[in-house]
């Protein structure tokens, strides 16, 4: 195929191939031009987005910039990111979800951290979809079956189902890892060393992974299941071992996981960030498949591999670990001082570029414009109409409010002894930091109902809510990552989405005095029929150092509750509710604003009342409102309520509607609590007492346990339909 023609055919715009010949000064030739098709697609070289991702604070965190970030907790740095493994669910959602895993493992592995949990955001179509259905019965599988084999437990996540998501499902994965601060490794090569590749044989599976995850989904988007990656989650299991033992080899220099367009990223970045060269011998790679070309194995996206850049005298070390463990490994290169990027192909030198141009993709200005639909949704409103019986019944079996049991019972979140507290039992998942005596605080969530109605103030939105998460389960929040998904950032629309978002995210992130560690951007999230809300995942880390500072989400009988924080008046703004999507299919109105420094005074409260001993259990209002919150906690107690919730004369906007800046407390000792509250001047109202078997408030009489039993029961009878 001529150059011409080449280009186009994989992605590339006539600006972009134009810029490169500039750059080069020079035509690329066919190999070369398979190269930047990769390095320059949206997935790697994020040419929308990286303008925008200088806005993120940074400061504080560790390894900022590698494979991936963290925070540092006395002698040790809790490593984490977040990614995205969309496109590939939408076709082959058991392998696709499977691979997510195995990438964002390896992310942490390349710092020289041992993963020690996974977390999950998915998002999917209506759960009465039947393809909506079938795509989240394979994720949850595919996650449950690669998690659960290599030994990392899946402590916390979300699931979400809207028709918005229902042609381009959302699977973020979070994985954490535990790395003494000494022994963090960097993906920078240095001159004169040699490159080693270890782990499985590299085939033809996920070729064009990268271009295929940067464009939007289609009606052909089936004929691109080649490009999804197939993984083993039982070599990475022995990869995980291999890579942290070749980690302490004092002879390796640097680290890098084979992702996102395979040898090519992994090999490029290295010598790029090291500002070296590499020569790379493609026929010396280990392969699966007979008769691969040069550009397939640049490509290749198979999975379980790990590139190590290692002094010449220690490639034995690393070839014998390899071989303990039975896995394959090959010596396939050298860094040079010469400044260029050189593949060879039994001698024959047939590509020679310098790293950064591959490195250093074009970076555009988005076209931004506030849409029509803005606007026009801030007149939309919903008259009180609805039984309030009735709407607490269809609340509460609402798959996207119910128990998320069906999943969760699918993932062994004990393996590795470290799981403090289970799916469920707080606001966030627990998980023992041994090394340190205390325990790590971990959660993701996202809000995109409020952000796709205001991106900025649901950016903030977002982070806030994350970060009460934390606080709810007794955890200072100290770090953030994020997943960042959308449509099509070519698009005006679009481009106004993620920019605002993105403000409103490093904003949030400024007030609660978070650094951003890492992070993943997922474009092109749509279909010609419909396009996925702008969803910012939001992964947030805490810590306590003393379990007994940890606090549950469950209320006790005979215990008072209480609301702390903002209360709802007839003037909130509470858009993008999830009861008006639930009880009337729309959402609309304005949204609430942060009070950032409410918030923090919020913090301080919930910590003082820990510290006090006087919360017995707390939950952050959120999705749900009021009600949704002491159900929650009464719940999770087993237990009832008698009480008032309603406050003012719009009873749904009272139960349901959601705003910012609130939690809701169970205490022995309301006479204490209260006390504090007035010192302090932090509004409060009680609302009633934990009683059994009862659930009465404002004069509505309902049986707990036909409530709870819809809650518990609502998705799994649904997938066993």
């Amino acid at each position: 195929m001529q150059t011409l023609q080449l280009y186009k055919a994989l992605g590339l715009t006539d600006f972009e191939f134009d810029e490169i010949r500039k750059r080069l000064g020079r035509e690329p030739n066919e190999l070369e031009t398979y190269l930047f098709s990769a390095m320059w697609s949206e997935h790697c070289g994020y040419k929308h987005s990286r303008k925008y991702l200088s806005l993120f604070p940074s400061g504080g965190a560790v390894s900022h910039g590698e494979n991936a970030g963290g925070v540092q907790i006395g002698e040790h740095v809790i490593v984490f990111k977040v990614e995205s493994h969309n496109h590939p669910s939408a076709v082959e959602p058991f392998q696709g979800a499977a691979t997510g895993i195995g990438g964002i493992v390896r992310d942490i592995l390349a710092i020289g951290a041992r993963p020690i949990a996974l977390l999950d955001s998915l998002k999917f179509g209506k759960i009465t979809d039947n393809f909506s259905k079938h795509i989240f019965d394979g994720v949850v599988h595919g996650i449950s079956h690669y998690g659960n084999c290599i030994g990392v437990s899946t402590v916390a996540g979300e699931v979400n189902f809207d028709e918005s998501y229902g042609d381009s499902p959302l699977v973020n994965v979070m994985c954490v890892g535990v790395v003494h601060k000494d022994k963090i490794r960097s993906a920078r090569a240095e001159c004169g060393k040699t490159v080693i590749a270890v782990g499985s044989h590299t085939g033809r599976d996920g070729i064009h992974g990268a271009s295929f995850a940067s464009k939007e989904l289609n009606e052909n988007s089936k004929e691109d299941r080649p490009s999804v990656q197939v993984g083993d989650p039982f070599i990475k299991k022995v990869l995980i071992e291999a890579t942290l033992e070749i980690l302490a080899l004092d002879e390796v220099q640097s680290c890098q996981d084979f992702g996102a367009a395979g040898l090519l990223s992994s090999s490029s970045e290295m010598a790029f960030k090291g500002e070296c060269g590499i020569d790379l011998h493609l026929d010396r790679v280990h392969l699966r498949e007979t008769g691969m070309q040069p550009w397939e194995i640049m490509l290749s996206e198979s999975q379980e591999r790990m590139l190590f850049i290692v002094e010449p005298e220690g490639a034995d070390k690393v070839l014998n670990i390899a071989a303990k463990y039975d896995i394959p490994a090959s010596v396939i290169g050298e860094t040079t001082d010469s400044g260029r990027y050189r593949l060879f192909w039994h001698g024959e030198n047939v590509a020679d570029l310098p790293p950064e141009i591959l490195a250093e993709s074009v970076k555009y200005t988005l076209n931004e414009q506030e849409p029509e639909y803005i606007s026009q949704y801030k007149d939309l409103k919903q008259d009180q109409t609805y039984d309030i019986a009735a709407a607490v019944r269809k609340l509460v079996e609402d798959p996207n409010y119910a128990s998320k049991k069906w999943v969760y019972r699918q993932y062994d979140h004990t393996v590795g002894t470290r799981t403090a507290l289970k799916p469920g039992e707080a606001g966030s998942a627990g998980i023992w930091l041994h090394e340190e005596g205390g325990v790590i605080g971990l959660t993701i969530d996202s809000n995109p109902r409020q952000v796709f109605l205001n991106p900025y103030e649901g950016g903030r939105v977002s982070i806030w809510e994350a970060c009460r998460n934390l606080i709810s389960g007794g955890f200072e929040p100290l770090g953030m990552t994020n997943c960042l998904n959308y449509g099509n950032p070519e698009k005006d629309e679009v481009a106004h989405q993620f920019v605002k978002s993105v403000k409103g995210l490093a904003r949030a992130c400024k007030e609660a005095n978070i650094p951003v560690v890492s992070g993943n951007v997922s474009f092109y999230n749509e279909s010609p029929e419909r396009r996925v809300y702008p969803t910012p995942s939001i992964g947030l880390i805490g810590y306590v150092n003393s379990p007994d500072k940890m606090i549950k989400s469950s209320f006790s009988t005979g215990e008072t509750l209480v609301l702390i924080g903002k209360d709802i008046d007839e003037n909130s703004n509470i858009g993008g509710s999830l009861y008006q999507r639930v009880l009337y299919d729309f959402i609309g109105g304005e949204i609430d604003t942060v009070d950032a420094e409410l918030e923090k005074s919020l913090k301080q409260t919930i910590f003082s009342l820990r510290d006090s001993k006087l919360i017995g259990g707390c939950v952050d209002v959120s999705e749900g409102g009021l009600f949704g919150a002491v159900f929650e906690g009464i719940k999770n107690g087993n237990t009832g309520f008698t009480g008032s919730l309603v406050n003012i004369e719009n009873k749904e906007k009272a139960l349901f509607g959601e705003i910012t800046g609130r939690y809701v407390i169970s205490t022995a000792e309301p006479e204490k609590v209260r006390q504090l509250l007035d010192s302090n001047r932090i509004n409060h109202r009680e609302l009633g007492m934990c009683e059994d078997n009862r659930l009465e408030f404002d004069g509505y009489f309902l049986d707990p346990a036909q409530l709870y039993y819809l809650y518990d029961s609502s998705i799994e009878l649904e997938m066993n339909e």
